[in-house]
């Protein structure tokens, strides 16, 4: 053989031949078995875990994947590249340390400034690398993993400047009152009693009410506010239940100076809220209207929904980790409500912050329900419940618990609305809705007093 010809058979321009050296498949398999452990692990193995975990499993099997690269191509081919063992030790150490000492936020958030740019030079390293020792359709395999990897950078990078730009962009449009060792958000307009009390539904925050408190401020006193962990309130060490809640919410109604008894307005899972708060504080309630509401006995009374429930938790775990890469806004965002509660709503849900808060009010669920079964009644105490078309043609047994919600008043309005279930709040139409009902209520209370 001339040396000519050696040289030829060993150059990664030159195209192997039909079946005679496998280095394609070989580096196809590694990018596929590296996503599809990402998959396994985030999904299945960690599903609805703290986001250094999902972020640090990550991480580890592409690490995996990376390794298995450098690995069998070096046995396998004779191609071997060996320099895919340099992100493999990168990411399979990153990803362990985060699985060991699962850093809080604010470690997480140092951690995105530090990490892009180094991710981006490695990048530059490994575009180098491949063009030089990757044969054929084996360089173009992996392009999409280097524009991936990019575009992580990038979108971090870009997150990163978001949230320094945005941080005193949005002050709160109420105040925020100390409940203890954490202060909470209350924004309150309007006079005239009973004052409503509104609860906000999951991704939802006081600023999302603007079509509803503005209408119902007009001839009554209402009140938006902010659980612990959401927008203007501050965070807490732990998930909350839903009487953590009902106490943090008494504390500040009481810290504030706002008098009941109140009606209270609860939107999707808002509704269990304002049960568990009705159960705990009687003597504190006017009266209560529940917007296309979350049932108490949700797992029991809707058969899809604890298969629901398990897709929601795994999919919403995994929004704190992509919200650090820049993607908090093109998924979270694109408020209907009209400015500036629209620019507010898009800034606070888009966060890494939110995403958090969504993560762990969905955790919480089962408990958060489980505590507003304690309403068995509301007696005589006027309620409304306004039921939406879109969840009762897509959710079984939506009408029997929309009607079991409903019995709970001897005196209750059930009427269903032309609507979808976010609707009721963020649609003009369907805050008309919610407004007719709420100041129909206010009315009643009124003339009963």
């Amino acid at each position: 053989m001339s040396i000519d010809t050696h040289l030829r058979r060993h150059d990664p321009r030159t195209p192997a031949r039909r079946g005679s050296d496998p280095v394609q498949w070989v580096i196809g398999g590694s990018v596929v078995a590296g996503a599809g452990l990402a998959v396994v692990l985030v999904l299945v193995v960690f599903p609805g875990a703290r986001e250094s975990v999902i972020t640090g499993s990550a991480l580890t099997a592409f690490g995996l994947g990376w390794a298995m690269l450098a690995i069998l191509t070096a046995r396998m081919t004779s191609h071997p590249q060996s320099w895919a063992a340099v992100p493999a030790v990168a990411m399979t150490l990153s990803g362990a340390g985060l699985l060991v000492l699962t850093p809080e936020d604010a470690t997480l958030t140092w951690l995105n400034v530090v990490w892009p740019p180094a991710m981006l030079a490695l990048v530059v390293w490994m575009w180098v690398r491949v063009r030089r020792s990757v044969p054929g359709r084996g360089r173009w395999l992996l392009m999409p993993v280097l524009l991936a990897l990019t575009a992580a950078s990038v979108g971090a990078l870009t997150q990163d400047v978001d949230l320094f730009r945005d941080r005193d962009a949005h002050p709160a449009p109420g105040r925020t009152f100390s409940v203890g060792d954490h202060r909470l958000h209350l924004d309150c307009r309007g006079q005239g009693g009973p004052t409503v009390v509104l609860f906000n539904g999951l991704g939802e925050i006081s600023a999302s009410w603007a079509r509803v408190s503005g209408a119902v401020g007009a001839t009554a006193r209402v009140c938006a506010y902010d659980r612990a962990g959401q927008a203007w309130s501050d965070d807490v060490d732990s998930p909350q239940d839903g009487v953590e809640a009902a106490r943090d919410l008494h504390a500040l109604l009481a810290a504030a100076g706002e008098p009941g008894p109140f009606v209270l307005v609860g939107h999707s899972i808002g509704g269990p809220y304002a049960m568990t708060y009705a159960a705990h504080y009687p003597d504190e309630v006017a009266g209560m209207v529940l917007l296309d509401s979350s049932s108490p006995r949700q797992f029991e009374d809707l058969p899809d929904y604890p298969r629901q429930y398990a897709v929601m938790r795994r999919g919403l775990a995994l929004l704190p980790t992509l919200a650090r890469l820049g993607l908090g806004g093109p998924i979270l965002s694109g408020s209907q409500l009209p400015a500036p509660a629209a620019k507010q709503v898009d800034a606070m849900i888009s966060t890494v912050r939110a995403a958090r808060n969504g993560r762990d009010e969905v955790v919480m669920l089962p408990k958060v329900f489980a505590d507003a079964q304690a309403l068995t009644t509301l007696g005589h105490l006027p309620l409304v419940v306004l039921t939406t078309t879109e969840s009762l043609d897509e959710t079984r047994g939506w009408a029997a618990a929309q009607d079991s919600l409903a019995a709970l008043s001897t005196s209750s309005v059930h009427r269903t609305v032309e609507s979808t279930h976010s609707g009721l709040v963020d649609d003009e139409a369907g805050a008309v809705a919610s407004v007719r009902a709420v100041t129909e209520l206010v009315e009643a209370v009124r003339a009963a007093g």
